[in-house]
């Protein structure tokens, strides 16, 4: 491929298999000409291991790579020996600029250290939709403005502190049923219904001095707008809105296209020529190495074919050499009290979004607790495992004299029948994602400590606390609440009455 003036590699970002660069791998990547990795939890060790991960993915790669990584906060975070940034739900409840842009800082203060210059955050999805099964607490609200005020704060600090921010997942996650992770999400709603609410934050971020630096596709169909492709493979949505009406010139780039939503129903190699031709400039194709093969031969396939123009490759190019250029691949020092105040910073952030319901007041701490949680909640891929059951333990020991524990396999199926009216106190713990199922409206605890999804209190009329996470900052917040040394005075920027 060769006689190409771009090479399909430059176009392209990959996994890698590992905590370490191997020889096959590094040749791959050098011979197919790749500049942009992302890397997952498989791929994170210790702190020095990610540093020479990242050194020699850079002396493989070159000056103008790019290594990407989802560290939103919250519950989704990676690299999690770093400071734990809150939720974005969690700064939505506080409100305040500087601490969002605070958090943005502080979090590519560690990036930065670690060797990594992209951040596939923050996450411009506005969440007026209770049942959405993936965004919830990872949106700063239900409120448009609110959502670009603190995110246009959060990714000012990222960038001051020299990684690059990624918005995400345009046109707007946050109104599905579906998880595009498993199954392909549709929003069926007009432009005009869409530019009242889930554009905004894109287009007041798509230009101008404080525009996003790079914008993630979301695989969601959008009927009225485009009835054949998702918007991550849509010339109308991604060309059409994003790039002509908005006037966005930053990165495009896809959600993975491994997931479900797209790779069952195109496959990699068709859905990157697809998303290119769309006005993407890099999908992201992970999987085997004979996978991303497979990709970038596509998409050197169909240069040659006609069916995507070198002129129109090397404007991608050159967005991903602007990017690169701008927030340049290299290691920060990261000094123990500059990282001991950014984890004070964080956890004193926590501590501020938690969130009282109902009058929700601590037990008494000689009254005779029941404790029920899951057993045990698995990371999907997206999210960080829950809460362990020790973890859970811990917020009440040390205190409570006498505490019973329940541990649930399937904590969504709660019922009446889990919670015995013998005379202690039914402390419900949400460890879990999921909305309760329907059998939780006869469940009547005392105390409804949610600790992962806000909306969950909608199902269970009991007074509640809402951590928005369970970081150790969120859980030393709420340790500190049943004490009654910390007040959860925060008001949620979603509706949960």
């Amino acid at each position: 491929m060769s006689q190409f003036p771009v090479h399909p590699g430059q176009l392209v970002m990959v996994d890698i298999p590992g905590k370490s660069l191997d020889a096959d791998t590094a040749a791959f990547l050098r011979d197919r000409k790749i500049r942009a990795i992302c890397l997952f939890r498989k791929n994170l060790g210790t702190e020095d291991e990610i540093r020479q991960l990242t050194a020699d993915l850079r002396a493989v790669m070159g000056d103008k790579a790019l290594i990407g990584i989802d560290q939103e906060g919250g519950s989704v975070i990676r690299a999690t020996s770093l400071p734990q940034a809150p939720a974005a739900m969690a700064l939505g409840a506080i409100g305040d600029e500087a601490l969002a842009e605070a958090t943005g800082a502080a979090v590519a203060r560690g990036l930065r250290f670690l060797g990594i210059n992209w951040n596939f955050a923050p996450v411009l999805d506005i969440n007026n939709n209770p049942a959405n099964p993936v965004i919830g607490e990872r949106s700063f609200g239900e409120d448009a403005e609110g959502v670009t005020r603190l995110a246009r704060a959060w990714m000012r600090g990222s960038l001051r502190e020299g990684v690059a921010c990624c918005v995400k997942h345009f046109p707007g996650h946050g109104d599905t049923h579906v998880d595009s992770h498993h199954a392909l999400p549709t929003v069926d709603k007009s432009l005009a219904a869409l530019e009242a609410l889930e554009l905004k934050p894109f287009r007041a971020l798509a230009s101008g001095p404080e525009a996003a630096p790079a914008v993630m596709t979301a695989h969601i169909v959008y009927p009225q707008l485009d009835g054949e492709h998702p918007a991550t493979l849509s010339k109308r949505i991604l060309t059409g809105i994003l790039r002509e009406s908005m006037g966005f010139d930053g990165v495009v780039i896809t959600d993975a296209l491994m997931m479900k939503a797209v790779f069952e129903r195109y496959g990699y190699a068709r859905a990157s020529v697809l998303a290119l031709q769309a006005g993407a400039d890099m999908p992201l194709a992970q999987g085997s190495l004979a996978e991303q093969a497979e990709a970038i031969d596509a998409i050197g396939a169909a240069l040659a074919a006609g069916d995507l123009t070198a002129e129109r490759l090397a404007q991608s190019v050159a967005r991903l050499d602007r990017l690169a250029t701008q927030y340049p691949l290299s290691h920060r020092d990261y000094a123990a009290s500059e990282r001991a105040e950014d984890d004070r910073l964080m956890r004193d952030i926590w501590a501020r979004g938690l969130t009282a319901l109902r009058g929700a007041m601590a037990p008494d701490r000689a009254a005779p607790l029941r404790v029920i949680c899951q057993a045990s909640v698995a990371s999907d891929g997206v999210s960080e495992a829950g809460a362990s059951v020790a973890q859970v333990a811990a917020l009440f020991e040390g205190w409570f004299a006498d505490v019973e524990f329940k541990h649930l396999p399937n904590l969504r199926a709660i019922s009446a029948a889990d919670i015995p009216a013998d005379g202690r106190v039914n402390v419900l713990v949400s460890n879990q994602r999921g909305r309760y199922q329907a059998s939780a409206g006869s469940a009547r605890p005392d105390l409804h400590l949610a600790l992962w999804n806000p909306f969950q209190v909608l199902d269970i009329a009991a007074p509640a606390v809402v951590s928005w996470g369970y970081a150790d900052g969120a859980l030393d917040a709420l340790k500190r609440w049943l004490r009654g040394e910390l007040q959860a005075t925060a008001k949620p920027p979603v509706t949960l009455n």
